[in-house]
């Protein structure tokens, strides 16, 4: 009961700040949603395989965008008695999700590209500047919209980047058009398709790397387990330190076990457990944390040596 009152007070204080960024998230996926439409319509009136190309790509965003809402909503859910933890992860697999998408994306654009250089076929240079105007000023409101929340979260960054990944793509839409109009070169179009897939893989296996690590319980980015060893051991008493576990349920929610040995007259276990979990919290960012004080070392734990 007091695991299941503690989640559920943490949830009540994180709720204010999910609702207001899922309506972030609604709002960047109207606009994406018309914008797509938009990009459709140029596409098929101006020939232009990068205007197809980045529609596909949007409507892939357009799905996760549908994912992250949901995974928000359900992440939103109370511990109980059979998910003490609550459902954060769901949040982190959507995550993964779309990055594995994209993945796919990209591929799919960039076989489109390769096929087209076979293909001669008119393309109208105005439609892609006017579509691509339009997709500059749609997603500079959604990467501007999303900015904040994608320090906070692996979802509201997947759904950043891929905004990010939107408007530098309706740039290059505006130069490639320009540059067809300059050199009649019109395989400049499948080159530019190209170029935006190969742009979107590397973020996009950054976003896919980070997710697999917290699925997998890895230490978090920019924690070393030997500084908090080290700042344990620092603390007046303590002798050893071993069974260091630490990793994360979603992004920003680190958590931590592990066993501290102290001398028999360190200080009262109550006090030496309190200053240890207000240095983890403080200092590396641990918002749940399980110390077990020990006046020997446990049978059979191993050490661990950094």
């Amino acid at each position: 009961m007091e695991i299941q009152q503690e989640a559920n007070q943490q949830t009540d204080t994180q709720m204010p700040k999910s609702i207001n960024h899922e309506k972030k998230l609604w709002m960047a996926l109207s606009l994406t949603t018309v914008f797509i439409a938009i990009e459709l319509i140029g596409s098929v009136v101006s020939h232009s395989l990068t205007l197809l190309s980045d529609a596909a790509h949007l409507f892939t965003d357009a799905a996760a965008l549908i994912i992250s809402i949901t995974a928000m909503r359900l992440g939103r859910r109370q511990a109980d008695q059979k998910r003490t933890f609550g459902y954060y992860r769901i949040e982190i697999l959507a995550a993964a999700f779309n990055a594995a998408t994209l993945f796919m994306v990209a591929g799919f654009i960039f076989y489109m590209a390769y096929e087209r250089f076979f293909v001669s076929s008119e393309i109208h240079t105005t439609s892609m500047l006017i579509v691509a105007s339009i997709g500059v000023v749609v997603n500079f409101i959604s990467v501007q919209l999303l900015k904040a929340g994608s320090k906070e979260s692996l979802n509201i960054k997947s759904a950043y980047l891929d905004s990010q990944a939107d408007m530098l793509s309706s740039l290059g839409v505006i130069l490639t058009a320009f540059l067809i109009r300059l050199t009649e070169w019109r395989n400049l179009d499948s080159l530019m398709a190209i170029g935006i897939s190969l742009w979107i893989l590397p973020r996009t296996w950054i976003l896919l790397k980070e997710s697999i690590n917290i699925l997998l319980e890895g230490v978090p980015e920019g924690i070393e387990l030997a500084e908090i060893s080290g700042a344990l051991l620092d603390l007046p008493g303590v002798t050893d330190v071993h069974d260091l576990h630490v990793w994360a349920l979603t992004n920003g929610k680190i958590s931590l076990t592990a066993h501290m040995i102290i001398e028999p007259n360190a200080e009262k276990e109550d006090n030496l457990l309190a200053i240890a979990t207000h240095l983890l919290e403080e200092k590396f960012n641990v918002t749940h944390s399980t110390i077990q004080i020990e006046t020997t070392q446990c049978h059979g734990n191993s050490k661990l040596h950094l």
